[in-house]
């Protein structure tokens, strides 16, 4: 009932909010209310309910709403939502709006950033979690490491952009830039200072009670040191090139997140000159992690050194003459982003050509330095880079923990890793060879990883080797190197057969692997398209025209994730196989569409971005408000990776508010705050964090008793809904349906990798009663279908 537009000290008495400042309560209410004696808002949230409905004119549901938006603007929610009476009901609450609860809308909107930083504690938690396999947990750190430094890499640089050209937030939570960039240093602060904590308390202690060592320099043998000595000697001096600073070696500009070392000096170089410090780069080719001989270890296996350790051990070698005074690694970290200006575009490939070469040299953004590194040195290097104090992060240990994945693949020990498994294989495709003709009888879902991504490979493989093909047209996102789709789409061209593949060449951090598989492709005769300029081709679509008698068949592949057959062994995703006419018709319209840049008809059952899916899921989320309205069956189930896109939430509040049930499972960044009195009450935000990463997306409707479901290639962010190609198709048959269902209702269910969202953007692990493991539940059953 009340919207907040000034909280300027007139605003206020003796440090409360008073009503008759309040906008959004009428004239005659507030003069009733101070008749009642209450005037301030802190007032209002302690008011009793029945005795405010004794008020003229003040019904027991607007004194409800008062009430608990009250108590949530004075901070008050956890008692807001106790003391929340159950009989409001959908049609009560079906009136309420953002501004009808009284809240200033920022306060309903997590920020981007920070609800990033919670997904990576998510991560950082598996690393500490003892249920998981010990291997796991240190690939679970490395891979909070590597999201760090992405992070920093897109995000925070862009963040400091904006406070650099001092730009206004415009983001719904109203934080400005400057702002984020301080919040974000607290807390990134504080999970690195536990990463470490972790690995040095916690793991590496555990990896030494298996028999898995990293060994200290202060505690190598003599036969460990000898042969130390003879490896640095041998692999690494001849390729290592110190940088003694003076006039004309100026401080160098190191390689974005590559090892180096700071090297503290005395004495005179070779020139009779006084040297004081000296810059060392570890080439990227250098493994970080080196293994022992058996025959220096006593017989065990696993005993490991750190690249640093050698390094730190041997660095006198180098610099012959003089001392060593100390050795500190370092690390900073560089803006990755590509930065292409639209209008200036001749050529996308060779403008994306252009910007790899200067990713590595990006402004900096951060510094990562060993612990034991005197201030003085510190100062010199955030002089050198431009940094503050908030930008620097002191480590104790290696400066870049996502290296340690190395010991995942150097340690043979499976009873420290997930056991292994055989993805299942669709039984409708078991005994048969052509696969055309089983999708002429029937519509194949696949659910990777949990069943195998090989018939996707397969029905490429076949169409390629096929006469009656005539044409393939595939998007082409992320593929892996030595993609055996690539390999049939070349073998298809070569054939003579007409094969059309998008390539996005900015797939972030996939670029150059991009490039070179466009190039390969188009050596084979493959018409190869670079996407559009200024919208991403984040579609995942096969499109396959058969003839067949006089007419030409169209056989389809839609999915939620990439044609990489690496990560669909660890990304659950969907896959639908279906011959359906519609469905194939509307896939060619698009790839025309992305080819020609003109102007397509009316899909018949696809919904895309930029044109028709943002708007067409505004419209169903409505369409279950007006179903809770009229008492028909409404309920919204979401999977999802990222939630942002502001009216999306918006909408999504309007339905908790007309008494819609929302379930919401996102995996990582989620900018809806649930559990805010009279807005958000009946929507629940779960994300699962578990063996393998969730990355599929469906958006399921109840419908009024008539369900939908969708899965899409896309999450709810504007970039998916206004400047990506993306594809949202149906899925039609009742049984697929039920299936997708069933998963979604499993996942809601899970108590073993589960994660709720709080009101305050926090999450709470929830506690392990049921035992229920949604992955591991769908992994058995769907090995059994082998």
């Amino acid at each position: 009932m009340m919207d907040i537009v000034d909280r300027e000290n007139e605003d206020k008495v003796g440090g409360r909010l008073v009503i008759s400042k309040v906008k959004g309560i009428s004239k005659s209410t507030r003069i009733m209310l101070a008749e009642h004696g209450i005037f301030s808002v802190e007032e209002l949230a302690d008011a009793d309910v029945g005795r405010l409905t004794k008020i003229p004119g003040l019904s027991r549901q607007k004194a409800q709403r008062m009430v608990r938006a009250a108590k949530f603007m004075v901070g008050d929610m956890e008692k807001g939502r106790e003391e929340a009476v159950a009989s409001a009901g959908a049609a009560e609450a079906a009136e309420v709006s953002l501004e009808d609860a009284g809240l200033d809308e920022s306060r309903c909107f997590l920020n981007r950033e920070l609800s990033l930083l919670e997904f990576n504690r998510r991560v950082l938690d598996q690393a500490k979690d003892t249920r998981t396999p010990l291997l796991e947990r240190l690939n679970f750190l490395s891979i909070a490491c590597s999201n760090m430094d992405e992070f920093f890499e897109i995000r925070v640089a862009g963040l400091l952009q904006k406070s650099e050209l001092g730009a206004a937030q415009t983001d719904p939570d109203s934080m400005m830039p400057q702002e984020i960039l301080s919040a974000v240093s607290e807390r990134v602060h504080e999970l690195v200072a536990e990463q470490y904590r972790v690995l040095n308390q916690e793991l590496l202690p555990a990896l030494e009670a298996e028999g898995i060592r990293f060994i200290r320099r202060s505690d190598w043998t003599d036969a460990q040191h000898k042969w130390l000595r003879r490896y640095f000697e041998e692999e690494l001096a001849p390729i290592l090139s110190p940088i003694g600073l003076d006039p004309t070696h100026p401080f160098p500009r190191p390689l974005n997140k590559a090892l180096n070392f700071i090297i503290s000096l005395a004495g005179k170089d070779a020139f009779g000159r006084n040297i004081h410090l000296a810059i060392l780069q570890a080439p990227r080719a250098l493994p970080r992690i080196i293994q022992l001989p058996k025959s220096t270890t006593g017989g065990r296996p696993h005993d490991f050194v750190f690249l640093s350790s050698i390094i730190h051990a041997f660095v006198d070698d180098l610099f012959h003459g003089m001392k060593v005074k100390g050795c500190y690694q370092f690390r900073v970290t560089r803006n990755s982003d590509l930065f292409l200006d639209e209008e200036e575009i001749d050529d996308l490939l060779q403008a994306v050509e252009g910007e790899l070469a200067s990713r590595n040299y990006g402004d900096e953004v951060r510094l990562e330095v060993a612990d034991n590194c005197p201030d003085t040195v510190i100062e010199f290097l955030l002089s050198q880079f431009g940094l503050g104090e908030d930008r620097l992060y002191r480590v104790d240990g290696p400066v870049n923990l996502s290296r340690t994945r190395e010991i995942y693949d150097l340690v043979d020990r499976p009873d420290l890793k997930y056991p292994p498994f055989t993805p299942g294989w669709p039984a409708q495709l078991t005994g048969h060879q052509d696969f055309f003709e089983v999708l002429r009888r029937q519509d194949i879902l696949l659910h990777h990883p949990f069943e195998s991504f090989i018939p996707v490979i397969d029905l490429i493989r076949q169409a390629a080797d096929d006469p009656q093909v005539v044409a393939i047209k595939q998007t082409l996102y992320r593929t892996g190197p030595d993609s055996p789709i690539v390999d049939a789409l070349a073998r298809a061209a070569r054939a003579g057969k007409e094969v059309t593949v998008v390539v996005e060449l900015l797939a972030r951090f996939d670029e150059r692997a991009n490039i070179s598989l466009a190039t390969r492709l188009q050596e084979a005769g493959v018409q190869v398209v670079y996407g559009i300029v200024g919208y991403k081709t984040h579609a995942k679509i096969l499109l396959i025209l058969r003839r067949e008698g006089r007419a030409l068949r169209y056989y389809t592949h839609l999915g939620t994730g990439n044609y990489h057959p690496r990560t669909a062994r660890i990304y659950t995703d969907y896959g639908l196989m279906t011959s359906d006419k519609a469905l194939g018709e509307d896939v060619q319209r698009v790839f025309v569409q992305l080819t020609s840049l003109g102007k397509m008809g009316k899909l018949h059952k696809l919904l895309q971005s930029p044109f028709t899916l943002h708007k067409t899921l505004i419209r169903k989320i409505e369409r279950e408000i007006e179903h809770a309205k009229e008492g028909r069956p409404a309920r919204i189930v979401i999977k999802i990776n990222s939630l942002v896109e502001p009216k999306l939430i918006r909408t999504l509040y309007r339905a908790s508010c007309a008494g819609v049930p929302v379930r919401l499972i996102v995996r990582g960044i989620c900018c809806l705050r649930p559990g805010i009195p009279a807005v958000s009450e009946n929507i629940e935000v779960r994300s699962i964090i578990g063996r393998f990463l969730e990355h599929s997306r469906v958006y399921c409707f109840e419908n009024g008793g008539e369900p939908e479901i969708y899965a899409a290639s896309a999450d709810f962010m504007a970039r998916n809904m206004f400047r990506r190609v993306e594809t949202c198709f149906p899925i039609e048959n009742k049984k697929l349906a039920e299936r997708i269902r069933n998963d979604l209702e499993l996942y809601l269910k899970d108590d073993c990798q589960a994660w709720q969202l709080r009101t305050d953007g926090s999450y709470e692990r929830l506690p392990d009663v049921s035992h229920c493991d949604a992955q591991g539940e769908l992994l058995e059953a769907l090995k059994k279908t082998v």
